[in-house]
């Protein structure tokens, strides 16, 4: 099987943990993950104003390199590149003007956009092609007795159209941790925002976020948290010290990709888990429970 993937830009930088894993654990399920060609920066936001048609120039771009490739679909693993490319594929498709205005705008590609693409998760693809069930049974070393909370943030579930799971209180991440073997815990919190963009200007603010989501799955004795936004995971990583000024009780948890979980569960090597990219290194955390 060979599925047509963007990265997008962080995942080629600061998140290369969360790219090498994708890739390494997707091969050890039988499929075959092609880099869609001459992809470019899906705009990061999606433009709540309906008249800012400029904003869906860089996600049509990409849609039409799918098409360039022959597919008529392909996969993200970031949360908000997934959002941004699936909100504004859906916004152009309700909207032929402004369909139009954008091919006419990209009038030097050949090849124009006839919003016949769709856009997937890579948890969504997960659960609907492959089956947690089949997943199951390409484990090689069970996460037994890992205790993990699951954190969606804004952009899995919000909005309702572009969510794949209940947006009230998603499942799908707890059903993948299962069939790896690990405990997923109950975590209140899961589908709060961490701050998003204020990490650049109001620190502050992520620091009291990532007191207030951490502290819940500490509360809930998870050994980790896992997570599908590299932004989600800069904020509740690397924000931990300043957390912890914060707060003196605050205490220190590992943040993973739920890519490094399966890879580390399909018995993938060091190179596709890059835990050495983290600031909270998981790997005592891993080795406590036996599997590091």
């Amino acid at each position: 099987m060979k599925l047509i993937y963007y990265p997008g830009c962080t995942l080629k930088n600061q998140a290369r943990n969360f790219d090498v894993s994708t890739i390494s654990s997707m091969a050890k399920l039988d499929v075959e993950v092609e880099e869609l060609a001459r992809w470019n920066c899906c705009g990061t936001v999606h433009a709540l104003g309906s008249d800012n048609i400029m904003n869906r120039v860089a996600p049509v771009t990409n849609l039409i390199r799918v098409k360039e490739a022959q597919a008529s679909e392909f996969m993200t693993t970031c949360a908000m590149c997934y959002n941004t490319l699936k909100r504004a594929n859906i916004d152009v498709k309700k909207r032929p003007d402004a369909l139009a205005t954008i091919n006419e705008f990209l009038y030097q590609e050949e090849t124009k956009y006839q919003g016949d693409v769709d856009v997937l998760h890579l948890l969504e693809f997960l659960r609907d092609r492959i089956g947690f069930d089949k997943l199951a049974e390409k484990v090689k070393k069970p996460l037994a007795g890992l205790r993990v909370a699951c954190y969606y943030g804004c952009l899995l579930a919000r909005p309702k159209e572009v969510a794949f799971d209940d947006v009230e209180n998603p499942t799908i991440m707890e059903d993948l941790i299962t069939a790896l073997g690990a405990t997923p815990v109950q975590f209140p919190l899961k589908t709060e925002c961490c701050g998003a963009y204020h990490t650049v200007d109001k620190p502050e603010i992520i620091a009291e976020r990532t007191d207030k989501i951490m502290g819940s799955a500490h509360e809930e004795q998870a050994d980790l948290v896992v997570v599908s936004c590299p932004l989600c995971a800069f904020n509740l990583d690397f924000r931990q010290d300043d957390a912890r000024r914060l707060n003196p009780d605050f205490y220190h948890l590992p943040v993973l990709y739920f890519t490094q979980l399966m890879a580390l569960a399909f018995g993938c090597d060091d190179t596709a888990l890059r835990f050495d990219l983290h600031h909270i290194d998981p790997r005592p955390t891993l080795a406590g429970r036996g599997l590091a």
